[in-house]
């Protein structure tokens, strides 16, 4: 846990331009989580949710969900034309009014990094958790979308950040939740709201990932988001409507397809994600847990493997494995050149009791990118899961081994790459 930052500022805020229509609650409760320039947590998609180590929050208070899966949102707000004052609205900073297009852009977590990429800004972003790490495994779809070009590499690792570093960073606006801010501890409630007043404003939902439950003070404001509607009010930020609507009806096609050619319930595998960077100790996830880190699986509704005595999250051992007994296993982070996925295969085929594995088996050990993925990355996932546990449906998933996003037939792509490189290059 990093020290506390004592920095103050006196005086009027430098960026009266962009101002919040609800203040920030003081004497928020602060907690304690770990930070680094790698990802920590053990996942084995390079641990991009920390937290996931840690067990989930009491519950203090019911945040608002959003209607249904909530994953496709409409838009009924149109975008403002230029030198028009704007204001977006979102749980929990409420209001947020600005008078120019925020143009330096911190992120701490990588689904915010991936919807300002989605809209033709991610190489606008200064700052995020593991740069090198996401730098590298975001490079391994973008091969895909021609002309599309990205530069992660060597951001200021942002997990836990230090409030003089964002004086340095001097962002037009951050892309993070401040009551996710408030739950480090090395911050309290007037270091965030001094930075909303100097620097730039917080924009950013972060217990949506797994509907956990916010610190008290905002669990009345706090409400729950699917990817895509957060992604709608993102764009709206930088006044890229038109770029949202452009995706979401790709997205909504997806969507529509898969849904239309899913078998019955009773016909689809077991399934569950992992991390198995230590196939002795491996971390495991439901498929259809709530929030946004299983939107890219949630929607093909394989039937989960693992039972209600476990918990999305936790880290069983092999015989534990083997009693969920997967008949298809997610391999998270697979898809970062430094996962070695021919070795995690071999692992588990010769471990004595992971060789017994029905996914092991039938060779149905896939890899996967990243939950904490972006609107972009959810595009490739949704396409790749249904191929990994559908191909009589959706076509074969290719022995994947290392490399950048495996090229697939013309006529067996879910969406268009071509379409979606156009729209995050402007092309409309």
């Amino acid at each position: 846990m990093g020290e506390k930052d004592t920095e103050t500022t006196d005086g009027p805020s430098r960026r009266d331009y962009l101002q919040y229509g609800a203040a920030l609650g003081a004497g928020l409760v602060a907690g304690c989580t770990g930070g680094g320039s790698t990802p920590t947590d053990g996942t084995g998609e390079g641990a991009d949710d920390p937290e996931t180590a840690s067990p989930s929050p009491t519950p203090t208070a019911t945040p608002t969900p959003t209607t249904g899966d909530a994953e496709t949102a409409a838009t009924d707000s149109p975008t403002p034309t230029d030198g028009t004052p704007y204001t977006v609205e979102m749980a929990p900073m409420g209001e947020v009014t600005f008078e120019e297009v925020p143009q330096t852009i911190f992120t701490r977590l990588t689904h915010l990094a991936g919807m300002a990429f989605a809209v033709g800004r991610g190489n606008d972003v200064n700052a995020m958790h593991a740069p090198d790490y996401y730098h590298a495994l975001w490079n391994q779809f973008t091969p895909r979308l021609p002309g599309v070009e990205l530069d992660w590499s060597g951001l200021y690792s942002s997990w836990e950040p230090t409030k003089e570093r964002l004086y340095e960073l001097d962002s037009d606006v951050h892309l993070a939740d401040p009551a996710s801010v408030l739950s480090l501890g090395s911050w309290n409630a007037a270091d965030v709201e001094e930075v909303r007043e100097n620097i730039g404003p917080w924009f950013g939902n972060h217990y949506s990932n797994r509907h956990l439950s916010p610190p008290d003070e905002y669990a009345d404001r706090y409400r729950y988001y699917g990817l895509w509607e957060m992604f709608e009010k993102v764009a709206q930020v930088f006044r890229a409507g038109d770029r949202y609507e452009a995706l979401a009806e790709v997205h909504a096609t997806v969507r529509e397809t898969i849904e239309a050619n899913l078998p019955p319930k009773r016909e689809r595998p077991t399934a569950l994600m992992a991390g198995l960077t230590d196939v002795e100790s491996p971390w495991v996830y439901k498929t259809d847990a709530p929030g946004f880190l299983a939107a890219h699986v949630r929607p093909l509704g394989a039937r989960g493997a693992l039972g209600e005595d476990v918990s999305s999250g936790s880290q069983i051992d092999m015989e534990g494995l083997l009693e969920a007994d997967p008949d298809v296993i997610f391999a998270l982070g697979g898809m970062h050149p430094d996962t070695d996925m021919a070795r995690i295969r071999q692992d588990l085929e010769d471990h004595s009791v992971g060789s017994q594995i029905s996914a092991v088996e039938n060779g149905r050990v896939y890899a996967q990118g990243a939950r904490y993925q972006g609107p972009i990355l959810n595009l490739f996932q949704l396409e790749m899961t249904a191929k990994q546990l559908y191909p009589e449906t959706f076509g074969e998933w290719p022995t994947y081994v290392d490399g950048p996003y495996p090229e697939i037939p013309a006529e067996e792509q879910l969406f268009d790459r071509q379409r979606v490189a156009d729209v995050i290059n402007g092309d409309i």
